[in-house]
């Protein structure tokens, strides 16, 4: 497998190691082009149960938040054998909450930093792409890879949705045999990274042929609960166990990248003591470290009061109309992680809006596929490659 290189780094790699990806890179002097490639080195063979696609690491520029561009990381797997006339066709695989801090998004680095509590069979999803003839890639997203780059803007669709067309690209440019043709799946923080993927992409990746979007359990209108929040307000019970992680990974995130909003403003003193804490953590230590805390005793100000609810719905709100290829929603009406019925809010704004989308409901936990969603899948991704595939010029 060879080794690309496309900017002069001072790190030679000539073989990947688990012990080796951990190793946080220093961030390159000089950017490039968002979706240039950085560099490329094979995965140890086996990464991920793969045994019929060949995995590297990719190091390549992204959009980050305010126009910057930054250096970021994720996997690519493509399909043993000779790929079709038209080229291998992309499946963009956005992943699950997994933390705040470099190392923790865990597609660089998938067996070192097995963080990602609430992804349900991940590596059996990629292996079923893969087998499919779908060449595979996987972002770790801004600040989660092998650059540190600060605190990782969770939730932020715009950077999760650059990470993943940027990812797309950069991987297009070292592989001829790529096609043009490609679509985006994701679960929890990815399903709402995929859906902000698949709009982004309309305007942002013409060139491209996108054909669609499956999002699984996306965490979808959650910040319409921002406003209830306030001094004094108990951790929902229903929503406790799992969801104070998520509220304090938001809060983190916006005010790393949002400094306009001066979220510490909205803070108590533990409330800052406890985002100064995390920003560099994998969640389950963000687990542990808000274990026993409540929502009310980390608030000064009703999160009511702006700037904060405008700045947080344009921060992670999921788009509700603009996509312009199919929508598959598999949600779980049991999900106590997402509430479900911020996922039928989801359902009725997108219905209102005429977007082609298809929903198969599921009784199980948070990210958890029945053979319903299954065959749903298999039957999404197998119109993709029926239908005529776009070159890969």
């Amino acid at each position: 497998m060879r080794v690309v290189h496309t900017c002069q780094r001072a790190v030679a790699v000539v073989t990947l190691s688990v012990g080796a990806a951990l190793l946080m890179h220093t961030v390159p002097a000089h950017a490039e082009t968002p979706g240039t490639l950085i560099a490329e080195y094979p995965l140890p063979e086996g990464t991920r149960g793969m045994s019929n696609a060949d995995g590297t690491v990719i190091e390549y520029w992204m959009r980050g938040s305010h126009g910057t561009t930054q250096p970021a990381s994720g996997a690519l797997y493509i399909p043993a054998g000779t790929p079709p006339p038209s080229g291998w066709p992309i499946i963009a695989y956005d992943h699950g909450t997994s933390g705040l801090g470099p190392g923790c998004g865990g597609q660089s680095d998938p067996l070192a930093h097995p963080a990602q509590t609430i992804a349900r069979d991940e590596d059996a999803l990629l292996q079923y792409l893969a087998s499919r003839g779908f060449a595979v890639v996987a972002p770790d997203y801004l600040g989660l890879g092998l650059f540190d780059t600060g605190t990782h803007p969770y939730l932020g669709i715009d950077t999760e949705a650059t990470a993943t067309i940027d990812l797309v690209r950069a991987v297009r440019s070292a592989h001829p045999e790529l096609s043009r043709t490609w679509a985006v799946i994701g679960a929890s923080q990815g399903g709402q990274a995929a859906l902000g993927t698949g709009h982004l992409q309309v305007t942002d990746a013409p060139d491209l042929d996108f054909r669609g979007t499956i999002a699984i359990d996306p965490e979808s209108d959650v910040e319409k609960l921002a406003s209830l929040f306030g001094p004094g307000t108990p951790t929902p019970p229903a929503i406790a166990d799992g969801f104070m992680d998520l509220f304090v990974s938001i809060l983190a995130g916006l005010r790393a990248t949002r400094p306009e909003v001066s979220v510490d403003q909205y803070l108590t003193p533990e409330g800052r003591s406890v985002l100064d804490s995390v920003g560099a953590m994998c969640t389950p230590q963000i687990m542990d470290r808000v274990r026993g805390l409540s929502i009310g005793n980390m608030l000064a100000r009703p999160l009511s009061v702006e700037p904060m609810p405008a700045a947080v719905d344009a921060y992670m709100a999921v788009p509700t109309g603009g996509y312009n290829a199919p929508i598959l929603l598999c949600i779980n009406v049991t999900d106590a992680i997402v509430p479900s019925p911020l996922h039928g809010v989801l359902v009725a704004q997108l219905a209102a809006a005429g977007v082609d989308f298809q929903t198969v409901l599921g009784t199980g936990e948070h990210t958890q596929l029945n053979p319903q969603m299954w065959t749903a899948i298999e039957q999404f991704v197998a119109r993709i490659q029926s239908s005529p595939a776009s070159g890969n010029p």
